[in-house]
């Protein structure tokens, strides 16, 4: 399982004009240069926005409406290398200015628990979602929809009308919904966002923000995701495990972590930190074990130098413990490890790994007979500068 690809602002808005969606005129802009490039071949005025994968960009002081040419240039110099949660702005768009009537919030995504997708609607847009839920929860309209039925545009005006949305604009708002979960469906995307969803005052429904999630795991579907993954904001280690095309996030702490599965990964990263610890980074290497992945995530987690200790959590399924022990064993003759490793291995045909990789065992590789057991050694390791307290 590989993690999703977040698209800019700019990419969503590109992604929704594919699919016949309105969106306002504009275009990316790299420096200040391109920026007043730009506004001059749009014409003033317009909005300058950074392009950063995390919200909160306007509180931030990363969109600005600009006026003139003169603005512009201002604005961008100011919003370049911005650091907006932690996320340095590299790329703006500058786009022509909407003159807004009405402001509308719309989303789909998948529930788990329903087994269906979810679409929220609302007539509060232009605000965070969270804020209107909190204020007044019956102000967003919530609709379950099967994805053998899809949605229809019948259903879709009973959820327009259930959103407080009436008047003209209601019917072209209807219409742009389906196709907004039509594209939703067709490009395997975890989520669409647009918030606002603005109706001019000309009439006209505009689709003036964007937040798109695609599964990474559909991309063999869509030869065009590779252009959105090569813009995916990665640290270096991300970088090295996308690479490998592992499920690797990185944290702050000091004890790498792999696990079979996202489930026991973050199961592993909680019980680092239940004992004390702090994860260095969450590494799910999916179903498989074998030596070569094993290499790869060891090759990975050894190359941050904040990891003092690494703890291997595997719980056999499909793939056997005697597998799983020698993927480990040839895996740790494949990569120099720099800090000792813990493994707690369980599941199907344990009992064989767990006698294969006994004779192997020394100050540096260790294992433990439970997750909890395993987190406390591999804590203790990292806290003592990788070295076996006495």
């Amino acid at each position: 399982m590989l993690p999703a690809v977040d698209l800019f602002e700019y990419q969503g808005k590109q992604f929704f004009k594919g699919y016949g969606m309105p969106v306002s005129d504009g275009e990316v802009a790299f420096s200040v240069d391109d920026a007043v490039a730009a506004a001059e071949r749009l014409g003033t005025p317009v909005m300058v926005k950074a392009q950063v994968h995390t919200g909160g960009r306007g509180k931030a002081g990363g969109v600005k409406f600009a006026a003139s040419v003169d603005d512009v240039q201002t604005h961008a110099s100011n919003i370049l290398g911005l650091d907006i949660n932690g996320h340095i702005v590299r790329r703006l768009w500058i786009e022509k200015a909407s003159d807004i009537s009405e402001e509308y919030y719309a989303s789909f995504t998948l529930d788990r628990s329903a087994k269906k997708h979810l679409g929220m609607l609302s007539a509060e847009g232009g605000v965070d979602i969270e804020t209107v839920a909190a204020r007044d929860p019956e102000a967003i309209a919530r609709i379950h929809i099967d994805p053998v039925d899809g949605l229809t545009q019948p259903v879709c005006r009973q959820w327009v009308q259930a959103a407080r949305i009436a008047g003209s604009a209601a019917e072209a708002v209807a219409e742009v919904l389906v196709t907004l979960y039509g594209a939703y469906v067709d490009a395997d995307a975890d989520l669409v966002e647009v918030n606002p969803l603005i109706v001019t005052s000309g009439g006209d429904v505009v689709l003036l923000d964007s937040k798109v999630t695609l599964d990474a795991n559909s991309t063999f579907r869509h030869d065009d995701y590779a252009t959105y993954d090569a813009t995916q904001t990665r640290d270096e280690r991300e970088q090295a495990a996308h690479a490998k095309r592992l499920q690797y996030v990185g944290l702050d702490g000091s004890v790498g972590v792999i696990a079979n599965g996202a489930g026991l990964a973050m199961s592993t990263v909680d019980v680092v930190n239940q004992v004390g610890g702090q994860p260095a980074n969450f590494l799910d290497i999916g179903g498989g074990a074998n030596a070569e992945v094993m290499a790869g995530a060891l090759e990975v987690i050894n190359n941050d130098p904040a990891v003092r200790a690494i703890l291997i959590n595997i719980f056999g399924g499909i793939t056997r413990g005697e597998e799983i022990a020698n993927g480990i064993i040839e895996a740790t003759r494949r990569v120099d490890i720099d800090s000792p490793i813990v493994i707690r291995l369980d599941g199907t045909n344990a009992a064989e790994g767990r006698a294969l990789l006994e004779p192997h065992l020394s100050g540096e590789l260790m294992m433990e007979p439970t997750m909890l057991d395993a987190a406390r050694r591999a804590v203790e390791l990292a806290g003592a500068g990788g070295q076996e307290q006495p």
